[in-house]
């Protein structure tokens, strides 16, 4: 476990399971839902973690690519999609750290969770009370690749939780929680409390605030497209910055405008990077 502080805000990462965030709290105020008691076992209990190389669901784990059906693994049982990418799943190697700064890297080498090589970095950096995050991603594939960066933060639901951005539109999702149309929305602006919303966002302005009776907190991200995830039964909203659109490689080879859906397609050696920041404050 990696912990990073500035004054007091406080940052604790696991290297080990995903990069991930197991902890981010202001004093004793928790930013991101806290681990459970007992440890993590998984990213997937953290309170936020990297989406690289691509984020949400590809469609019964099947990648649709330049003519090509690639199976992917089933990697949330029972989900029949992958989900999420391989970084949440894999250990990552410290570069580099100090007591406000931590510097990660993972390498992936082809297999049955993603066909194509890559490697990716991903940094920690305090700054009084903001945490700034960068993802970078180079495909180290001898042919054109799919590449795709996010985060996945669960923020702390509390009492008085109001979550605002702006956006363009919004992919309604099906039952399989796959996305069915897009439509035109802006944005929200709404309570968490009896909020229920699983959806992914485009033309987003790049700012989300939440506020409740503790905290006010803002996110921002160089990334155009937002997935909010939360209902009544959940004590978390998450709040997603993501480059493309969910299952966006196989929406384009079925005939989407592959622009439209933030898909990023990579040459040998090229790169993409991605910034999302964490600044929050007491409402009291």
């Amino acid at each position: 476990m990696i912990r990073i502080q500035q004054g007091e805000l406080v940052c604790e990462i696991e290297p080990r399971l995903g990069g991930c965030i197991a902890g981010l709290r202001l004093g004793e105020v928790p930013v991101l839902r806290p681990a459970p008691e007992t440890g993590l076992d998984s990213a997937r209990q953290a309170g936020s973690y990297p989406l690289v190389p691509f984020s949400n669901r590809v469609a019964r784990a099947t990648l649709q690519w330049q003519g090509t059906r690639h199976p992917l693994v089933q990697n949330n049982a029972p989900e029949p999609h992958a989900i999420h990418g391989v970084g949440w799943q894999r250990p990552w190697e410290v570069l580099e750290e100090n007591e406000s700064f931590a510097m990660l890297a993972y390498e992936h080498r082809p297999d049955e969770a993603w066909p194509f090589a890559f490697d990716c970095s991903q940094t920690f950096q305090l700054r009084g009370a903001t945490l700034e995050l960068t993802l970078a991603l180079t495909n180290q594939s001898a042919q054109p690749a799919p590449a795709g960066l996010g985060w996945h933060p669960y923020f702390v639901k509390r009492a008085g939780s109001h979550i605002t951005f702006e956006a363009a539109g919004r992919w309604d999702m099906g039952p399989d929680k796959l996305p069915t149309v897009r439509r035109p929305a802006p944005g929200l602006d709404a309570d968490c409390a009896t909020l229920d919303v699983d959806h992914c966002f485009d033309g987003w302005k790049g700012l989300v605030e939440l506020r409740d009776d503790v905290l006010r907190t803002r996110v921002t991200s160089s990334l155009s497209r937002l997935v909010v995830f939360t209902n009544e039964t959940r004590g978390f909203v998450a709040i997603e910055p993501v480059s493309h659109v969910n299952n966006a490689a196989n929406l384009a080879a079925a005939g989407a405008d592959a622009q439209q859906l933030g898909l990023v397609t990579l040459e040998p050696g090229e790169s993409i990077t991605a910034r999302m920041s964490i600044e929050v404050e007491r409402t009291k």
